[in-house]
């Protein structure tokens, strides 16, 4: 139904000589951008940023963000510009890692916040709710992630950088911050207890 022109990849993690686990990932063609492509995605980084002018000034953060977006993606439009054929990056490597790291990411959440949420008087229900709460979230997204990331690169890898800097590993990491955020603003639990 994607129509993705993938195969099923395996990358193999050895943590320990008895723990070894595959993880599967979609294999995607590296295509360098056409023509088309190029000016298609030159002309809406020109209309969103004409467009980030007009923004009223609440919304500042959001027109710094998207005006930081479009920046890399104006570099990745410059770069196959002019040097196209020393892009030695593939999608493959990519979007490998992306899983690899995301797995180790999810491995390590316990840990993390065992070091930063679990020193605080949350209560055990509570501490073990939000460990198993982001690492399920992440296990759900992850996949989808991967997903939405091989659909874009099996068209160009013109969109790689902002995919890497951007939506990649970095999301990741923020949707663990947003759910450590959530349950900070829980009451403690000498505080429930009043």
């Amino acid at each position: 139904m994607l129509a993705m022109h993938t195969e099923l990849g395996i990358t193999l993690h050895q943590i320990t000589p008895y723990v070894r686990f595959a993880i599967p990932f979609p294999r995607v063609d590296g295509v360098l951008p056409d023509a088309q492509t190029w000016w298609a995605t030159a002309a809406v980084v020109a209309v969103l940023f004409t467009v980030s002018f007009f923004l009223s000034k609440r919304f500042i953060p959001i027109v710094y963000l998207l005006r930081a977006v479009l920046f890399l993606q104006v570099t990745a439009l410059l770069f196959f510009l002019f040097l196209p054929a020393r892009f030695s990056h593939s999608p493959d490597s990519y979007i490998e890692g992306l899983v690899g790291y995301a797995a180790a990411l999810i491995g390590f959440v316990p840990v993390l916040l065992g070091s930063i949420y679990y020193i605080f008087d949350f209560g055990l229900v509570r501490k073990a709710f939000l460990t198993a709460m982001i690492m399920v979230h992440l296990s759900l997204f992850v996949p989808l992630q991967v997903l939405l990331q091989a659909l874009i690169l099996q068209k160009s890898v013109l969109f790689m950088p902002l995919l890497y800097i951007v939506f990649g590993l970095p999301l990741n990491v923020l949707v663990i911050l947003a759910f450590y955020s959530w349950g900070m603003s829980w009451s403690l639990k000498g505080q429930r207890e009043k």
